[in-house]
């Protein structure tokens, strides 16, 4: 494996513009000179491993994009990449199991770095079940289902916030992890249509500065949710580190009654 002096340099500078970091900035934060730093951007000097995972985990680079600056440096990538089914990642498994489950009777499921559904309880199935067969086939992606006019968008009463809430976060993200496939996925979904044929409310202000609401309709019933996002703290997984769990509660009775009865009706697991 080989790799020019200045290709792992240039990563780095892109990085540090990314996170709006002057080279003294980064520099104190990795206890260099700037001088090394800059010699280390141009290409003059060539960083070690270690520099390069020390200025990596500075500039909070993603293990994934971790690799790719390593590689770059000539040297070997650290972070393995496993499928969530991979025997060495097992208690990781049982753990989003056990968190997937434990949320019931709410939904709640686990999404990959571009959105796309690696698992969910059973709550989650009765929600998606009005949205066109085609976008129900794997890998379901979860954002594309949410906003597509043949997906849930029509059921959602209050669309055009919730529309631009997940465009402002998929923004956000794309801008962090300098994903290409973010980024084409935000182009498409900005594409969409934003208005919401079935108004079945004003969107509310209760939770107004703290939280938008998700506004589902389901039949004639609009359920109401909160929503909070997890992911794994220390991951050294590239795969653990792209998973996020996405978890609803009811934001009101209504909604919390509605989905006791729904969990009640289904099969058990």
């Amino acid at each position: 494996m080989t790799a020019s002096p200045s290709a792992v340099g240039d990563h780095l500078r892109d990085w540090r513009q990314r996170r709006r970091m002057s080279q003294l900035d980064l520099a104190l934060e990795a206890e260099i000179s700037t001088r090394h730093l800059s010699f280390m951007e141009t290409g003059r000097a060539h960083p070690s491993r270690d520099m390069v995972l020390r200025l990596a985990e500075r500039l909070d680079v993603p293990l994934r994009e971790r690799n790719t600056l390593l590689v770059a440096a000539g040297f070997a990538p650290v972070f393995p990449q496993r499928s969530l089914d991979d025997p060495a990642l097992t208690e990781a498994r049982k753990a989003v199991d056990l968190i997937l489950k434990g949320h019931e009777p709410f939904p709640a499921l686990v999404v990959d770095r571009g959105w796309n559904l690696v698992a969910a309880n059973r709550m989650v199935g009765p929600l998606m079940s009005g949205a066109d067969p085609d976008l129900l086939q794997a890998p379901i992606n979860v954002l594309r289902l949410t906003l597509h006019p043949r997906g849930l968008a029509p059921q959602i009463a209050n669309l055009d916030a919730w529309r631009a809430h997940i465009l402002e976060r998929l923004r956000r993200e794309a801008a962090i992890t300098a994903d290409k496939g973010l980024a084409d996925l935000l182009t498409e979904l900005r594409a969409y249509p934003t208005s919401n044929p079935l108004r079945a409310r004003a969107p509310s202000d209760e939770f107004s500065g703290i939280a938008i609401p998700f506004q589902f309709r389901r039949g004639d019933q609009v359920l109401s949710f909160l929503s909070t996002t997890t992911i794994f703290g220390t991951p050294v997984d590239v795969t653990l580190s792209e998973l996020t769990l996405e978890t609803f509660f009811p934001a009101d009775a209504a909604t919390a009654a509605a989905l006791h009865a729904l969990a009640a009706a289904l099969p058990p697991a």
